[in-house]
């Protein structure tokens, strides 16, 4: 009785697993590759001026960077005359192009945010050059303010602590305010040197640096030294003072431009320039651009690269902006 009992159970579990759907077989997947690294194909640059050989020089570092990473990228330089709506407009057109990094030299570091933000949402790595722009990826800049420290320790020092100074500003962005700061910081140390003035903006030209020293030397009877915030504004100042007879006056300032590497050469009152290298600032913020680009973002994303103090005894062994490096 039992044995024919087993025997139906055993045909009808038979039975059931013929009636259920057959099971797909998954094949194994293969392990995933890894990312597709970005390539860069398209740089935007907007400078403060190509007016000046500073920014010249920047921008041949950014392009040679920029074709050693990729040999066919496109690379597009502007020039926006430190005029905000014009870098507004370069940026908008950066965003229209689908560049993929853009460098910039604000005009002003705080009212550039619109802007910088908007080429960050549509998918560009922003970098800042030579001072800081609110809300970019990164920046990447002289320490501005150790290069006001090296010209005005070697004004306090030529003047051995003691006499009548005057800081020829410039435009209001982030290097200026440093170079200023790092000066008075230095001076401060020596009570028997007084500022006369640190307020007049000489924009950061020749033609501005002579303008407001022309009208300080009207001004004041006794000047012993001036720090400019960069070398145009010393050439100008240069000028002002010998067309009115002031030979006794020691300038000082910051670039390291060619121009100075001329005037510390010959017979002018300009006696040192703290330098800055355009090339490596180029070649530092491409890098790291393509870096972010891929996901890889810095520890830091603020680059200072140390300044070197250009004098007479010196110049002959400074290597300038000229030769790339």
């Amino acid at each position: 009785m039992i044995q024919p009992i087993l025997k139906a159970l055993a045909a009808g579990a038979l039975a059931m697993l013929c009636a259920l759907p057959a099971v797909a077989q998954t094949p194994a997947q293969p392990a995933s590759a890894p990312a597709q690294q970005r390539q860069l194909k398209k740089v935007g640059v907007t400078l403060g001026s190509l007016g000046n050989p500073y920014f010249v020089a920047l921008a041949r570092g950014a392009e040679a960077a920029a074709r050693q990473v990729n040999p066919q990228a496109k690379v597009t330089v502007l020039s926006a005359d430190y005029d905000l709506n014009k870098q507004f407009t370069h940026i908008d057109s950066f965003i229209v192009a689908k560049v993929d990094l853009i460098l910039i030299n604000a005009a002003d570091a705080r009212a550039i945010e619109p802007a910088v933000r908007k080429a960050r949402k549509a998918g560009i790595v922003v970098v800042a050059v030579d001072v800081a722009a609110a809300g970019a990826d990164a920046t990447v800049q002289t320490d501005n303010t150790q290069a006001g420290e090296l010209a005005c320790g070697f004004i306090a020092e030529q003047l051995k602590g003691r006499g009548n100074v005057i800081i020829q500003n410039g435009p209001p962005v982030s290097a200026v305010l440093d170079r200023v700061k790092g000066c008075k910081t230095v001076l401060a140390r020596h009570p028997q040197i007084r500022i006369l003035s640190d307020d007049q903006d000489a924009k950061g030209s020749r033609e501005g640096g002579l303008n407001v020293m022309q009208l300080y030397l009207t001004r004041f009877p006794k000047v012993d030294a001036v720090f400019t915030i960069n070398d145009p504004q010393a050439v100008g100042a240069d000028l002002a003072a010998r067309q009115l007879n002031r030979r006794s006056i020691l300038i000082a300032s910051v670039d390291g431009a060619p121009d100075i590497e001329a005037a510390l050469k010959a017979d002018t009152l300009v006696q040192a320039s703290a330098s800055q290298d355009p090339w490596a600032i180029a070649r530092t913020a491409v890098q790291l651009g393509v870096d972010m680009m891929n996901g890889q973002r810095p520890a830091n994303p603020t680059v200072l690269l140390p300044s070197t103090l250009v004098t007479r005894a010196n110049v002959g062994q400074y290597k300038g902006w000229a030769t790339p490096r």
